[in-house]
């Protein structure tokens, strides 16, 4: 076939199925060099990494092979079926959103902390919102002026999720207040131990304190720590924020596991044979499964790069589904769903549910707000999915100094 020829589809199924057995044995001599049960978790992923199983759609040398991002998950289930470590759970932040935007966006020194995030030696945090700019994370007043090499920094960010055991966070600043807000912003990543940056712990209402609130007071960042260029931050945003929603609401577990899962086994230990209760458990489990195929199919046409509006999808259908299956689940308990066990303040090390259905309960409400609010995620399908008017935006063209903040 000559270079100008279109590929057929069946040398395109050729071209997957190559890519797939390549995956396949890079996973077996991982785990035949590595065997989980005798080596060390960072030992592990750090290998996993070299061998190009983090993130298999970054490029090679960067954690990556270069092929198609679906295959991932042939990576999952074979280290999990060999019961190796998944990392992503300590790091979060690191792995779904913050590896992809230093991959798209930052220079080859900021790509060689790529492997100690994906090892878990260094965790991440994301530093976007602030108490006056939540949903309309691009109206933010975090200042950064230049001095030379180097930037300081000043303000305060909030719902920091885990930035009390980060050691780098990704932050953006206002770098020119005479353009408007979208343009006067710029990307960082701000090494959590430097002088100046102070983490507050924000207690839920499950008593643990996961969020944080982070003080900037007059930290200096290398110039060699900008993302991108300056007043590109809300590029590297974009690239941050839609692989959050994918992070968070596009996973693809096993039929009938996690949430809806848990839900299940309250239902068999309550013993009830209400009709009513077992329909309710029902159509949650039909859209539980919707969306895991949903997201399925999502992810085999997904491509490298910055995802597009199916992360809002899911990201939407995960927060509102895990809302009533909790809210289900306590139904189920009766009077016992009442007592929560321990209001102790806790600094957790993850961001997960757990087997405490009294405190998923509580935390499910926070899926509604934390990686875009659900009304931010419907505006985005309207306009982007539906083609919908946008909403009126009086201060678009406007210098950021001059809209009127409270």
């Amino acid at each position: 076939m000559s270079l100008t020829e279109p590929s057929t589809g069946a040398e395109v199924d050729a071209k997957v199925d190559a890519d797939e057995q390549r995956v396949i044995d890079a996973v077996e001599r991982l785990l035949a060099e590595h065997p989980p049960a005798d080596t060390p978790e960072k030992e592990f992923l750090e290998a996993q990494y070299d061998a190009g199983l983090a993130w298999v759609h970054f490029p090679e040398g960067l954690g990556g092979l270069g092929v198609s991002p679906k295959l991932q998950r042939t990576v999952i289930q074979r280290v999990s079926a060999a019961k190796g470590p998944m990392g992503g759970a300590k790091n979060p932040i690191g792995y779904g959103m913050c590896a992809p935007a230093v991959l798209t966006h930052g220079t080859d020194e900021q790509k060689q902390l790529l492997r100690p995030l994906f090892s878990n030696e260094h965790i991440w945090c994301q530093m976007f919102s602030e108490p006056g700019a939540g949903s309309d994370v691009a109206s933010l007043a975090m200042k950064a002026e230049r001095d030379g090499d180097e930037w300081i920094v000043n303000g305060q960010k909030v719902w920091t999720t885990l930035a009390h055991i980060a050691r780098y966070g990704l932050v953006i600043c206002r770098t020119d207040p005479d353009l408007p807000k979208h343009r006067g912003i710029t990307a960082f990543i701000v090494d959590m131990e430097l002088p100046g940056v102070e983490v507050r712990p924000l207690r839920q209402m499950t008593g643990e304190a996961e969020f944080n609130e982070v003080y900037l007071t007059d930290v200096r960042i290398p110039d060699s720590m900008r993302v991108d260029e300056v007043g590109r931050g809300w590029g590297v945003s974009i690239t941050t924020l839609m692989n959050e929603r994918v992070s968070i609401g596009g996973g693809t577990p096993p039929r009938g596991s996690g949430p809806i899962g848990q839900l299940l086994e309250e239902w068999k230990r309550s013993g009830s044979d209400d009709p009513v209760t077992r329909d309710a458990v029902t159509q949650l489990w039909i859209q539980a499964e919707v969306n895991r195929l949903t997201n399925l199919r999502a992810a085999a046409n997904r491509k490298a790069g910055t995802p597009g509006p199916e992360g809002s999808v899911a990201k939407l259908a995960m927060a509102e589904l895990n809302k009533k299956i909790f809210s289900l689940a306590v139904d189920i308990m009766g009077p016992e769903g009442m007592l929560y066990g321990s209001y102790e303040f806790v600094r957790p090390r993850h961001a997960l549910f757990t087997d405490d259905m009294h405190k998923n309960f509580l935390r499910a409400r926070a899926n509604s707000i934390e990686g875009g609010t659900s009304e931010v995620l419907r505006n985005i399908l309207g306009e982007r999915v539906l083609g919908l008017p946008g909403d009126v935006r009086v201060d678009k063209d406007l210098p950021w100094a001059q809209v009127p903040r409270s």
